[in-house]
């Protein structure tokens, strides 16, 4: 039980830095509360003082508090999981058609730390079968961060494997998908969700 806790604590941790904090904040915390580093330690990778870090680590905590972000996996009602059943099969048949009519009209898509930052459904569908379509095959392995759905998005490699490319985190509004965020550091998110490091066909 106390390793499922500290596993949710770092899930949480992690997506709500990445999604949340300015970087300097964003740094301490992850090596402050998810690595377990010492003040000082941080302060001398960071090149500040032990002041500075406990300060930035105390802001850090404060935004997170007032986000509500340690809150646990929202449950799903029966409309929002046939919303995600419908979501998984358009994105791995890569039927942009049938993915963009299940976004809200305003949805965004974003790949932080990348400037992309997609709101119509036409800029979705041009990028998605045009710079994105090394995509098309992909294979969705579900999961939740920070009590959004999201998914482990697996995208043809190499010799017939499939491989890391994406967390994708989802935002559910009145029946709609309204954001789509791609978190592209799966070396270090993959291992902190259970996801698998490659999928075999």
């Amino acid at each position: 039980a106390e390793l499922a806790v500290a596993r949710d604590t770092i899930r949480l941790a992690f997506i709500a830095a990445l999604q949340h904090l300015p970087a300097r904040q964003r740094a301490v915390l992850i090596l402050r509360e998810v690595l377990r580093w010492k003040a000082t330690e941080v302060a001398d990778l960071l090149d500040t003082t032990v002041a500075s870090v406990n300060s930035a680590l105390q802001r850090a905590r404060a935004t997170l508090a007032a986000s509500n972000l340690a809150a646990g996996p929202s449950a799903l009602d029966d409309a929002e999981r046939a919303l995600l059943d419908r979501y998984v099969d358009a994105f791995e048949r890569y039927d942009m058609d049938s993915l963009t009519s299940l976004l809200h009209a305003d949805a965004t898509w974003s790949m932080p730390p990348y400037e992309l930052w997609l709101r119509t459904h036409d800029d979705i569908r041009k990028w998605c079968l045009g710079p994105g379509i090394g995509c098309n095959g992909s294979r969705l392995v579900p999961t939740t961060a920070n009590g959004a759905p999201a998914f482990g998005q697996y995208k043809p490699g190499p010799g017939g494997s499939l491989e890391p490319w994406s967390l994708q985190v989802l935002e559910i509004s009145g029946g709609k998908i309204t954001g789509i965020i791609f978190f592209l550091d799966t070396a270090s998110v993959f291992p902190l969700f259970g996801l698998p490091p490659r999928l075999e066909r």
